[in-house]
């Protein structure tokens, strides 16, 4: 194939170019920035943003097969930010693949599209969009993955996945901030911490992009449809927080919160945050207070079947893995 990644030089985005890479595939990035690990692979590094059209355009000129992976993650943030990144770029990705005839899209959305505040146990792709979104992140990730399905047609295939909680080596996002909280003395379990949840491993979520990518073809029986991916392991909250601990030769987290006094303390910081203008994430927010306090794990049976997937690297491993790239530098 000829592939175009956005976001490549990102945490999901590096594994699954990596991936093609080793494939032997063709393949393209498409990011703001320029990155040396890219540079390293051999990589054609395009780069612009998103939200400008000609820019994507001009990006998947010569690909037959897109997997738009960039986007604009986090708890806190404008609307106007999110909306324009995610649903704005993933627009303008949707129609620059139509105008060039590319025919493959694999679209990476997530789980909290769905997610509506309470615990969500063995779910599968059959649940529905939640009715109300706590954070602008999920919302527009939800418009988008919608805009990714309506897009489906005879000439362009279109899959969506839904990756929870992507861990590894060199996490930017979910590692290191509860790192920095534990340090800093803030890290606290909301609720008794037995709330179990899934997180899949970057090289599993890369492996399931590329999976999907050989299914996918327009009539293809996974056009149009979408997939939870995880590592099919779930566990308790206090167990993942722990281990993240250990390989950072921290103690256990055994502070706790009642999940009613997180949900109204993130709502005093949103309401604070906004009123003043602060652009840093607060300690807490609504949206993770009940991301943190609830159970959301799924059923991937439909990608197990669908697409072959299987997770290949355990919790357990990738931990070990996340430990050994700490100590090699």
């Amino acid at each position: 194939m000829n592939a175009l990644v956005t976001g490549g030089g990102g945490f999901l985005g590096e594994a699954i170019v990596r991936q093609l890479v080793a494939r032997g595939e063709t393949v393209c990035s498409f990011s703001r920035n320029t990155y040396p690990a890219l540079r390293s692979l051999g990589v054609e590094q395009r780069t612009g943003d998103l939200v400008d059209a000609d820019a994507v355009n001009k990006a998947v000129a010569d690909c037959d097969t897109v997997f738009h992976v960039g986007a604009k993650a986090g708890a806190w943030g404008s609307y106007s930010d999110y909306f324009q990144a995610n649903v704005v770029g993933t627009q303008n990705v949707i129609h620059a693949c139509r105008k060039n005839k590319i025919t493959r899209l694999i679209y990476t959305s997530s789980p909290s599209v769905v997610f509506n505040g309470l615990d969500m146990k063995g779910v599968d792709e059959s649940v529905p969009y939640a009715s109300h979104f706590e954070a602008p992140y999920p919302e527009t990730k939800a418009i988008a993955e919608k805009a990714v399905r309506e897009a489906n047609s005879p000439e362009l295939a279109t899959v969506a996945l839904r990756p929870h909680l992507i861990f590894g080596p060199g996490d930017p996002h979910i590692e290191p901030r509860i790192v920095a909280k534990a340090k800093a003395g803030k890290l606290r379990l909301i609720g008794n911490g037995e709330n179990k949840i899934d997180i899949v491993y970057v090289d599993n979520a890369a492996k399931a992009h590329l999976l999907a990518a050989d299914k996918l073809e327009p009539g293809s029986a996974i056009a149009g449809k979408v997939y939870f991916i995880s590592n099919g392991d779930p566990r308790s909250i206090k167990e993942i927080f722990d281990m993240i601990m250990e390989i950072h030769g921290l103690p256990p987290v055994s502070r706790r919160v009642p999940p009613g006094l997180a949900g109204f303390g993130g709502w005093v910081f949103e309401k604070t945050y906004n009123v003043l203008g602060i652009k840093q994430e607060p300690l807490v927010t609504r949206f993770l207070a009940k991301e943190l306090s609830t159970s959301h794990w799924f059923d991937i049976s439909a990608a197990r079947k669908d697409l072959g997937y299987t997770p290949e690297v355990s919790i357990e491993e990738g931990f070990n893995r996340i430990s050994k790239a700490m100590r090699s530098g």
